[in-house]
């Protein structure tokens, strides 16, 4: 199993030919595995989509419904475990989704797939790009 950030969401959905190599590779296995995202990557895009910042051609909503309809990704919830392992990550890194992210990984045990620069100089958590 692994943890998709936001733009591997979307790119996994939309544009795979973004992904680098690494992370193609390793998104080819979870149709057998599995993945999972979590659900602020859905907030993260449909706030970007109502600003005009992304158009994805379909409603947020509708996103939502296929990704959660492959079967392949399982999005997971922001609970308050998550909140409170975000607020304990050692990382000066004030944007709440990226910190979300990061804690979800860590507490799944997976590692997380990102092109996030930041996140991968991080070092808490195994990152695959």
């Amino acid at each position: 199993m692994v943890l998709l950030d936001t733009h591997v969401l979307l790119w996994w959905a939309v544009d795979p030919d973004k992904l680098s190599s690494a992370a193609a590779a390793s998104l080819q296995a979870i149709e057998h595995r599995g993945a999972f995202a979590s659900a602020i990557s859905i907030w993260e895009l449909g706030v970007k989509v109502q600003r005009g910042k992304l158009e994805i051609g379909i409603s947020i909503q509708e996103f939502t419904r296929r990704i959660q309809k492959s079967g392949i990704i399982e999005l997971l919830p922001v609970n308050t475990a998550t909140w409170l392992r975000s607020l304990e990550l050692d990382w000066d890194h004030r944007d709440p989704a990226d910190r979300v992210i990061v804690a979800t990984a860590i507490l799944q045990d997976v590692p997380l797939i990102t092109a996030d620069t930041e996140i991968r100089r991080f070092g808490g958590v195994s990152c695959v790009w």
